[in-house]
C-alpha cells in the first residue's frame, strides 16, 4: 500500500517540543502574533525544571560582579567552558530574573531587608548569588509560567504527545538541510500525526534516566538529543554527565534530591556510624562541602566503596528548627514523611545522575546544524557548562537562551530567511507495514539492562574496559530495538527506549574519545588532565 503526501493535520508557525522552563519561556515570548504548539509527552509540569530545588544564579548583590560569576563558571567547568557562551548567560541572568518576576514568580525575600531578594550560596560560587523560592524554585517558576501559558492566546497545548522523529530534507530525501516539523505520537490513541512549522524547537530536557539511579523524573529520556542526532545534528560533550552528590537514600524516596543549598548553608557530610560517623570532605578538597559537584560526588563514591557503605550522611541538624522550616520546608517535610527528622538526624544520601552537560550543538541563539531547528535548555550544548555545570546556572540558561532563540526566530522571519513550509508537501506517517507488538517484556527487559550496565560501566569512575563492555552491550541492544521499531507500532515506551539507547551510545563514544580526566569525566586509565581543553564533537554518519 502506497501512502501519498497528505496535508499536515497540524500546522503552526513554531513547534516547541518540551514544556520545561526553556520551552515555556520560548512559548510565551513567541506567542504574540504567532501560532505556537507546545508538545509534551506527559503533562506540562512533569519535566525536570519543576524538580529543581536550589535556584537561579545571577549577580545581584553588592560586592559581586559579572566577572566573578564568569570566573566561578570557568573553574567549575574544568577549563572547557566556552567563554562567549558563559558571558552571554551571566550577563543575561539579571534581566532573566527580572522577567520572571514580571511574570509573577515570587522569589524569596531577605527577612532582614524587606523588598530585597534573599541570596544563598552553593558549591563552586564565590558569592551569594542564588535567587530562590525557598527550596522549591523550579516548581514555583514552572507553575507560574504554566498559568501564563494556559492563559495566552496563540499557544496550543498537546499534552500526552511525544516526538517520534523530526521531518527534515534529509529524511525526505530532498536536497537541502531544513527542518519542516515533526511526527508526533498521541500517547493515548496511538496515532502518529504530522506537525509542520517553519521553526521547531527541541526543549525536551536531559537524559538522566539512562542511569539506574537518577534525580530526574521519568520523562528525562534524551528524546531531543537522540532525535537531533538522527536528523543530522552534531552533539557535543556527552561524556560529561553530572552526578548530584546528595540524592535521598531511602527505598520509598524515588529520585528525591537534597539541594546543594543544604551544604551551602552549612550542612556537613559524614561517614556512616559503622565507619566512625566522621566528616570526610576536608580530606578530599580544601573547599570541603562547598567543592564543585563532581569533586563531592567522587569523594562520596570513594568513601562508600572504601567502607562498603550503602550511603553517607548529610547533617544540617546544628541549625535551628526555625531556620530549617524557613529555608528547606519541602526537604524537611519529605524527610519527615519517611521518618527522618532533619532537625535532629543526619540525612542518608547517595550520588545519582542529575544533569546532562552535553547535548545538541548550538550557537548562542539556539540554532543547530539544521535550518529551522533549534535546541535550548538541557537538550542543547552551548558550551556554558564545559566539563561540569556550576550549580544553579542551568535554570537561568533556559531563560536566557529561550529569549535569544525567540529573537533569532523573529529576525529570520523579518529577513525571510525561512519560508513557511507548504503543508501539502509533507508525507503522512506510514505504519502500513507494522503490527501491534506481541510482547512488551522485550522493552522492559532491555530498559532495565541498559540502565544497570550504564550505572556499572559508565558511572562516576570509568575505565577503558568498562567502556568497551558498555559499547558491546549497546550494539546488541540497538539491533534488537531497531528490529522491534521496524516491525511494530510505536509506543511511548518503545520510543523512550530507542532514544535512551541512542543517548547511551553517544555518551560511551564521547567517553572513549577523551583520553584524560576532566570535570565530570574521570578515567582510571587516564587520571591526568590534558594540557589543552578541547570539546568532544560527534558527527552523525552521512553528514
Amino acid at each position: 500500500m502506497t501512502h501519498l503526501p497528505a496535508p499536515a493535520p497540524h500546522h503552526f508557525d513554531v513547534i516547541i517540543i518540551g514544556s520545561g522552563l526553556a520551552g515555556l519561556t520560548a512559548a510565551l515570548l513567541l506567542a504574540p502574533g504567532r501560532r505556537v504548539a507546545v508538545v509534551t509527552k506527559r503533562e506540562l509540569s512533569d519535566g525536570s525544571s519543576g524538580w529543581a530545588q536550589g535556584g537561579m544564579a545571577a549577580v545581584l548583590a553588592d560586592g559581586d560582579s559579572l566577572d566573578q560569576h564568569v570566573n566561578d563558571t570557568l573553574i567549575a567547568g574544568g577549563g572547557l567552558c566556552d567563554l562567549a557562551a558563559t558571558r552571554a548567560v551571566v550577563e543575561g541572568a539579571p534581566p532573566a530574573i527580572a522577567w520572571l518576576r514580571e511574570m509573577g514568580v515570587a522569589f524569596s525575600e531577605d527577612s532582614d531587608h524587606p523588598g530585597e531578594l534573599h541570596l544563598t550560596r552553593e558549591g563552586g560560587h564565590s558569592q551569594r548569588r542564588i535567587v530562590h523560592v525557598a527550596d522549591a524554585t523550579g516548581a514555583a517558576v514552572q507553575q507560574t509560567l504554566i498559568r501564563q501559558v494556559r492563559a495566552t492566546p496563540g499557544i496550543t497545548l498537546f499534552e500526552h504527545h511525544m516526538l517520534v522523529d523530526l521531518i527534515t530534507d534529509r529524511q525526505l530525501k530532498r536536497p537541502g538541510s531544513q527542518c519542516h516539523g515533526a511526527y508526533v505520537l498521541d500517547v493515548h490513541s496511538g496515532e502518529v500525526s504530522t506537525f509542520s512549522a517553519a521553526h521547531t524547537i527541541l526543549a525536551t530536557g536531559g537524559a538522566g534516566k539512562v542511569y539506574l539511579y537518577s534525580t530526574n523524573p521519568d520523562t528525562a529520556t534524551g528524546d531531543g538529543i537522540a532525535a537531533g542526532w538522527r536528523a543530522g545534528c552534531r552533539v557535543s560533550n556527552m561524556e560529561f554527565i553530572q552526578f548530584h552528590p546528595t540524592c535521598l537514600y531511602h527505598p520509598d524516596a524515588k529520585s528525591f534530591l537534597i539541594s546543594e543549598a543544604v551544604r551551602g548553608e552549612g550542612g556537613k557530610l559524614l561517614l556512616p556510624p559503622s565507619a566512625g560517623g566522621t566528616r570526610f570532605m576536608p580530606a578530599h578538597d580544601e573547599r570541603a562541602e562547598l567543592a564543585p559537584r563532581d569533586v563531592v560526588a567522587r569523594a562520596i563514591d570513594f568513601e562508600m566503596k572504601k567502607h562498603g557503605a550503602d550511603c553517607v550522611y548529610l547533617d544540617i541538624s546544628h541549625k535551628s528548627p526555625e531556620f530549617l522550616h524557613e529555608h528547606f520546608p519541602n526537604i524537611l517535610q519529605r524527610c519527615a514523611e519517611l521518618g527522618i527528622d532533619i532537625t535532629k538526624q543526619p540525612i542518608p544520601v547517595v550520588p545519582a545522575a542529575h544533569y546532562t552537560c552535553g547535548g545538541v550543538l548550538t550557537d548562542l541563539a539556539g540554532r543547530t546544524d539544521i535550518t529551522g531547528l533549534y535546541a535550548i535548555g538541557e537538550t542543547a550544548c552551548t558550551g556554558l557548562h564545559g566539563a561540569n555545570r556550576l550549580a544553579s546556572n542551568s535554570l537561568v540558561e533556559c531563560v536566557v537562551l529561550a529569549r535569544a532563540t525567540a529573537q533569532a526566530i523573529a529576525a529570520a522571519e523579518a529577513d525571510k530567511a525561512i519560508q513557511p513550509e507548504h503543508v501539502t508537501e509533507l508525507p503522512a506517517w506510514d505504519d502500513s507495514l507494522v503490527t501491534d507488538a506481541d510482547e512488551a517484556v522485550v522493552i522492559s527487559h532491555n530498559w532495565d539492562e541498559l540502565r544497570r550496565f550504564m550505572w556499572d560501566y559508565v558511572g562516576i569512575v570509568r575505565t577503558n574496559k568498562r567502556l568497551e563492555r558498555a559499547a558491546h552491550r549497546i550494539t546488541l541492544l540497538q539491533g534488537e530495538i531497531q528490529e522491534f521499531y521496524s516491525n511494530f507500532h510505536v509506543t511511548s515506551d518503545l520510543l523512550e527506549l530507542r532514544n535512551l539507547v541512542q543517548v547511551a551510545d553517544l555518551i560511551v563514544k564521547s567517553a572513549q574519545s577523551r583520553h584524560e580526566s576532566r570535570g565530570l569525566h574521570f578515567s582510571r586509565d587516564y587520571p591526568e588532565m590534558a594540557g589543552e581543553a578541547v570539546p568532544t564533537v560527534l558527527v552523525p554518519p552521512g553528514v
